[in-house]
């Protein structure tokens, strides 16, 4: 029985033997197809001395040696092979194919069949049916089909340009770039300068983050994070965005472009700066129409024309700024108002040009209201204490003092300043035209009133103490002011008058025909102007998405692979093989992301760069 027993052993274990010699096939068959096959080589050299281990093959007359690995082929003048680490250096004209997408040459290439990891130098250039890539040194990693390099490089795409920058990675299964350091694209019609960039081949799409400026013959784009369609020329920003024109300057939380028609809009915290005529626009949408010197401005829009002393604010529902800029026009439509420290004023519009000094406030035409008793709001002024009221209103200014010289009412003259003591008492005066004339500092100095003049003035001594309550006709009416206060009056042609104590005078004899005090409306602060502007709600600015820096190239797939490269050589213990060899460091923290602005004292210290975890530098 012992030996039958034995007998059947034995079996046993020839038939195990003969199955898993079965099981084998596939494993040794995957491993032959992964090994670095030489197809034609001219001479072969062994030459143990330089070369331990190693097959030199170098090329004929005919042709060059030529190497396949897993669907690629390589050609060069001179190789060393490594048959059993699997690994390959290949010298002089070096041609890398793969299908019909990637060709890759240089002077010098080393290749590892264990990790598909090629290590490229020397005027080496990559072009695919995209895009065309051009550096000294370069590597591809077969397995994750990328290409990378991090001494400077050059891409070249047709219809987009030609970018350059210092760190590159081309991800060929999604047409995606992603450029890190000194990154410039040059275009026909425009350069984009940048940090980081993401650039899909494909599309054309740019994403730019960090400080970048997007720069043509029409404008410059500055932002620190943004898109760009190089195709169409569109694109947006939305953090520190700002578009200088050749005489505007356009700041906003959002702003979108088309280069082609030289337009550009934006949203929230707008701020449109004229350079030439000293103005800015504020506000929270707007569009800006370059070749047609055109501006629009909504949602709490003011425009201020600055200067020297006392610079002009302006509001309105909706702000449109138009002509060259010699000759730029505020147009303010609907509950427009006007302020100055000295001066204010509101209307249902008001235009002012900038280059003859002259600001109208008028009423836009209306349904009449059913109200037969309703008051109109005329468009109306005041300067200290008098208030000015009628149908139109011109202010004219000297632009070159920037001091207001005159004011004219149109239709409907009515003047009214509060009496300095009475409770109740106003003085008046109304006609068909007013004439005002104001002194170098700014103050409403003499008003003349023309055609059917009326007037209640409240007379008073030096002692300010009152006479008596004047009220006359006249065909017109000159007054002097003194620090908003009437000093004197002449009266010509004067119809009708008499002057009655305060008791003997009736109240309704007080008022004129038309009178309508509206200091309630009298704004008396830039804050003043929004007092009646309905609630804000700005709207919520998605934009894009927080930039996602550049993986290692040197991954945990990739260390995987490397390990098991280090275990299928036959390097002595302990050191690494060939494919270990050039690898590229892990980027530095401060070239991977875009970081904010550090003290110079803060980046004296030097950062060491860190070493890949399971990777060791020959």
């Amino acid at each position: 029985m012992r030996q039958t027993f034995y007998i059947l052993n034995k079996f046993q274990v020839l038939l195990f033997t003969f199955f898993l010699s079965l099981l084998s096939i596939p494993y040794i068959q995957a491993q032959a197809k992964r090994k670095i096959e030489i197809h034609y080589a001219g001479k072969l050299t062994i030459d143990e001395g330089n070369y331990p281990g190693a097959k030199v093959l170098t090329r004929d007359d005919s042709q060059q040696v030529q190497i396949k690995h897993q669907g690629s082929i390589m050609w060069c003048d001179k190789a060393i092979h490594y048959g059993k680490d699997n690994f390959v250096e290949a010298y002089g004209n070096v041609i890398l194919k793969q299908g019909d997408t990637i060709n890759m040459t240089s002077k010098y290439v080393e290749y590892s069949g264990i990790t598909e990891l090629a290590f490229a130098s020397g005027d080496v250039v990559l072009t695919d049916p995209n895009s065309t890539i051009s550096s000294d040194t370069l590597y591809l990693d077969r397995s994750k089909q990328q290409a990378f390099y991090r001494n400077g490089g050059t891409v070249v795409k047709d219809s987009s340009g030609t970018i350059t920058s210092k760190i590159g990675r081309y991800y060929m299964d999604a047409k995606k770039y992603q450029f890190v350091k000194g990154v410039v694209m040059v275009s026909d019609s425009t350069t984009i300068n940048s940090n980081f960039f993401d650039f899909y081949s494909d599309t054309g799409y740019a994403y730019l983050f960090g400080p970048s400026t997007i720069v043509n013959e029409t404008s410059k784009t500055y932002c620190e994070k943004g898109f760009y369609d190089t195709k169409n020329k569109t694109g947006y920003a939305v953090k520190k965005a700002r578009i200088d024109y050749d005489n505007r300057v356009i700041e906003g939380d959002s702003l979108y472009f088309d280069n082609n028609k030289s337009f550009a809009s934006a949203t929230n915290n707008i701020k449109v700066t004229d350079t030439i005529n000293k103005s800015i626009i504020k506000g929270h949408y707007a569009e800006v129409y370059k070749e047609k010197d055109s501006l629009f401005i909504t949602k709490r829009a003011l425009a201020i024309t600055i200067q020297e002393n006392d610079s002009i604010y302006m509001h309105a529902d909706k702000i449109m700024v138009t002509g060259k800029p010699d000759n730029r026009i505020i147009n303010a439509y609907y509950n427009a108002k006007i302020f100055k420290s000295d001066l204010s004023g509101k209307a249902d519009s008001i235009i002012s040009n900038q280059k003859t000094g002259l600001t109208k406030l008028i009423n836009l035409p209306k349904f009449k209201s059913s109200d037969k008793f309703s008051t109109q709001r005329k468009p109306i002024m005041w300067n200290l204490k008098n208030q000015m009221t009628g149908d139109t209103i011109h202010l004219i200014s000297n632009t070159k003092t920037e001091k207001i010289d005159s004011l004219l009412v149109f239709d409907n003259a009515f003047v009214i300043s509060k009496d300095t003591i009475s409770e109740n008492g106003y003085n008046q005066i109304n006609g068909k035209r007013l004439v005002g004339l104001f002194n170098d500092e700014n103050e409403l100095r003499q008003v003349n009133i023309t055609k059917n003049a009326q007037s209640v003035f409240y007379a008073r001594n030096d002692k300010q103490e009152l006479i008596g309550i004047d009220k006359a006709k006249s065909g017109s009416i000159s007054i002097l002011f003194a620090n908003g206060d009437i000093d004197e009056y002449i009266r010509y042609n004067q119809v009708d008058g008499d002057m009655y104590p305060e008791s003997k005078y009736p109240e309704e004899e007080r008022i004129l025909k038309g009178f309508d005090w509206r200091a309630d409306e009298q704004p008396k602060s830039v804050a003043d102007l929004f007092k009646d502007d309905p609630p804000l709600k700005l709207p919520v600015i998605k934009g894009l998405e927080d930039y996602v820096p550049q993986e290692d190239f040197v991954d945990d797939t990739m260390i995987e692979r490397i390990e098991k490269s280090n275990n299928s050589t036959t390097s002595k213990k302990g050191m690494p093989s060939k494919a270990s060899r050039n690898l590229p460091k892990k980027i530095k923290k401060e070239d991977a992301t875009p970081q904010k602005a550090v003290p110079l004292k803060k980046l004296t210290k030097p950062t060491k760069a860190i070493k890949p975890k399971g990777v060791t530098k020959k």
